[in-house]
């Protein structure tokens, strides 16, 4: 192939090129290799006994019985676990009077007491999973009941049951931010205010994989080795060194392919501790995969916050100041992220893309006696857009705005970026209301009026919603950046995010291909093995390609120095007469020149090099990460509200997204709908019930709605990118935002069709059964205010 063809195969996989994803044609053909298609030679496998009671005192666990069961190996309570260390939040708040956050550690297995159902109890070890399972059932497990209290109004009352001796009250922490006196007489002053109570419904996480993993051990090395699902082999490793109480280099973790995780999977769970354990004690690998029954009570649950809301407006209807104040529902133990969601990732997003000077965030952290929370697809981030969204729709049906213009009066405007914000935050791009205007547009939000007529005449109510909205991403982690040439012609990125869906592979490789013009289809990328890695911060929080792609970009430039250096002796050239250009290094002036494929392929043939020199291409590099960013857009939705049944439907929905620079179109509009997917599962179908035992009601697909193809409109996606200058990229990340937009527009929509009967507000889930009950309760006391009035 001539220079011009390899330019020309270049450019059909550029940055900003719709580059299908490497990994599909395996995935597709069912070649991929998931933690439960490993397995083992000579390996045990592993049941968990769970706790069917929420809140209870361990009085006897009788395990004789259920050992001496054909092909049993082993069977461990809390006992015998005690030796490692207890699971904690890795995060250093503090309470409103400077104490520290309470920080209870949660065993492996039960010791004292029962603090949910689903609680780990025992776990049993056998030669096959029936015969641990028909063990599990001889286990003979007495439990003393307490009080039960399942939501954090319930669990602070005065005379509750302590969830955790050491933690009276139930509340982990009293979080407070922002000025209380100044936002006290902003609300005081204010012509306009609004309070509305805002309930952020909890959710299973449901990923299309269950967790799973193996735990071995080398007594040789004295070294465990764990495969096993997670967001990131680099935290997973952190976290079982510490729970194992052993050191890094006797901790060596695998994570092959991961379907699906969204926070879920990013922590350390005390299943894992058993496996470990297991392992080392019996001599051979021990192998557990959990069940989609045990998985809904077992994995961390998403979201579960209640705050009352209020904004300050003055006559003209600036936002003076918006306050918020109430809970986050922690579940039966701290989760390592948990507090996260509803204090600083919910203060660093509400106030959204709008000038608003003072704000103030007050929320308790509660333990409960339900599944333990944590992040869930955004963490925080779509809560803090949509309680701002809810207001300023509220505020503007209460105090005679019009809800878009109200909206405009109070973005930030292009020429007033840089903004620093309340919330100590500085937007450093962004074009606000071009964005909504385009959104507008798109969605041709004048034509509503017809539309709507035209439901009316099928005996349909039609609503619209708009949602903006603006993330913080997660802050700069320290990120591997490594490149290798390999022998067989190929160059390996070696990165420490993990690819759990996203599809990391083809971008990753966009960008070294753009730096260092190696062909697209020779990068593979290598993320998933800790012992190949120097760093990795996991993929979360919409960093991926920040912190990845800065890496690269940095470790490319690293290439491209020893390259100059190698090739000066290939070429017979000073190194400062060498320069790099389109994956060529060339001598100024000269038609000298070698291709950095051909240049690696001479090093790797014995090219004679200096020893105080380079001596290959290859380059491991950690990099420091790249600041927050602030991705954000404008998402509009319609929705067709049948009043007989209840029952909605999303007819149209549209989005104006800005994600910075964008690496790869497909995948960012794959991104976006597939946040928007849960978001109308958030908002119109899912919703955790427990009874009054603390029974999860919604333990099942058969009880808890997931949505399917039918729920989701097309989707007409545009993009308005102005790059982040955060970033080498130039990228935002665009991984949480379709649910920051549709929480917002859908709930919006929901209501604004409801306003027909005088409805303003309604909490997710808007079921049939909810949205039917709101129009009937509405039309009853219509009927009365109108026989009050006769």
């Amino acid at each position: 192939m001539n220079i011009q063809d390899t330019a020309a195969s270049r450019s059909a996989y550029a940055i900003g090129e719709p580059v299908k994803r490497k990994e599909d044609s395996q995935l597709l053909r069912g070649q991929g290799r998931y933690t439960d298609d490993i397995n083992l030679p000579n390996q045990a496998h592993a049941y968990i006994l769970r706790s069917t009671v929420a809140h209870g005192r361990i009085k006897s666990l009788g395990i004789g019985a259920a050992k001496a069961m054909p092909g049993v190996l082993a069977i461990y309570i809390g006992e015998d676990l005690k030796q490692y260390g207890t699971i904690q939040s890795a995060l250093p708040f503090k309470s409103r009077d400077g104490s520290d956050m309470k920080k209870p550690g949660r065993s492996s297995l039960a010791t004292d007491k029962v603090r949910y159902v689903g609680d780990p109890i025992a776990c049993v070890v056998a030669e096959n999973l029936a015969q641990a399972k028909d063990a599990s059932e001889a286990i003979e497990v007495e439990i003393e009941s307490l009080p039960v209290m399942t939501t954090p109004d319930q669990a602070v009352a005065a005379g509750a049951a302590a969830i955790f001796d050491e933690v009276p009250g139930n509340i982990a922490l009293d979080f407070h931010y922002g000025d209380s006196e100044k936002v006290t007489a902003a609300f005081a002053n204010a012509a306009h205010k609004v309070k509305l109570k805002i309930i952020n419904s909890r959710l299973v996480v449901s990923a299309m994989e269950p967790r799973a993993a193996i735990g071995s051990y080398d007594a040789g090395k004295d070294r465990y080795t764990f495969h096993s699902v997670s967001q990131g082999v680099m935290g997973l490793k952190a976290g079982l060194v510490g729970m194992m109480k052993t050191t890094p280099d006797k901790m060596h973790v695998i994570s092959g392919n991961v379907g699906g995780s969204f926070g879920m999977k990013a922590a350390v769970y005390p299943e894992y501790a058993c496996l470990l354990h297991g392992a080392k004690m019996l001599g051979r690998p021990v192998k557990w995969t959990d069940e989609r029954s045990s998985s809904f009570m077992s994995d961390n649950h998403g979201r579960d916050h209640v705050q009352t809301a209020e904004l300050a407006l003055d006559a003209e209807g600036n936002f003076l100041a918006i306050r918020l104040a109430g809970y986050g529902n922690l579940g039966g133990f701290q989760g390592q992220m948990a507090p996260q969601p509803p204090t600083l990732n919910t203060v660093r997003n509400v106030i959204s893309l709008y000038r608003t000077p003072l704000m103030e965030v007050n929320t308790k952290c509660v333990f409960t006696n339900t599944t333990q929370l944590n992040p869930y697809r955004g963490a925080g981030r779509p809560e803090g857009n949509y309680y701002m969204e809810r207001l300023i729709d509220y505020a503007a049906v209460e105090c005679g705005f019009d809800r878009i213009e109200l909206r405009r009066k109070n973005q930030i405007r292009k020429s007033e970026i840089p903004w620093k914000s309340a919330a100590g935050t500085t937007y450093d791009s962004g074009d606000f209301p071009a964005i909504l205007k385009k959104a507008l547009e798109a969605a041709d939000w004048k034509g509503f009026n017809k539309r709507k007529r035209e439901s009316k005449k099928h005996g349909k109510v039609r609503g619209i919603g708009v949602g903006c909205f603006l993330e913080v991403t997660a802050p700069a982690n320290k990120e591997m950046g490594g490149i290798a040439f390999d022998a067989d012609g190929g160059v390996t990125i070696r990165t420490g995010t993990l690819d759990y869906g996203q599809g990391h592979a083809s971008p990753f490789a966009q960008v070294l291909s753009e730096k260092l013009g190696v062909p697209f289809e020779k990068v593979r990328l290598l993320q998933g093995d800790s012992d190949e890695l120097l760093a990795g911060g996991g993929t979360g929080g919409s960093r991926s390609m920040m912190n990845s792609g800065m890496a690269i970009v940095e470790a490319a430039a690293k290439v491209v120095e020893q390259g100059r250096q190698i090739a000066s002796h290939a070429l017979e050239a000073s190194p400062g007469d060498i320069e790099f250009k389109d994956g060529r290094f060339v001598v100024a002036g000269t038609d000298q020149q070698i291709g950095i494929m051909e240049l690696a392929h001479k090093v790797r043939a014995g090219l004679k090099l200096p020893p105080e020199g380079p001596q290959s291409l290859d380059v491991k590099h950690v990099s420091e990460g790249a600041p927050a960013a602030y991705p954000n857009g404008c998402h509009i939705c319609e929705v067709e509200v049948d009043p007989d049944t209840g029952n909605i439907d999303i007819v149209k929905y549209t989005a104006v997204n800005d994600f910075g620079t964008i690496i790869n179109p497909m995948l960012v509009d794959g991104q976006t709908h597939g946040g928007v997917a849960q978001g109308i599962g958030q908002t119109l179908l899912e919703q955790v019930v427990y009874d009054e035992q603390g029974q999860l009601l919604s333990g099942s697909y058969m009880d808890y709605a997931i949505p399917r193809a039918i729920h989701s409109p097309d989707f007409d996606v545009h993009s308005h990118p102005v790059p982040a200058k955060t970033n080498p990229l130039g990228v935002k990340g665009c991984g949480e935002a379709g649910c920051a937009g549709s929480m917002t527009s859908i709930m919006n929509a929901v209501v604004d069709a409801l306003s027909a009967y005088g409805i303003k507000h309604i909490d997710m889930p808007a079921s049939p059964q909810r949205v039917w009950q709101a129009i009937q309760e509405a039309q009853k006391e219509a009927q009365k205010g109108a026989a009050t009035k006769q």
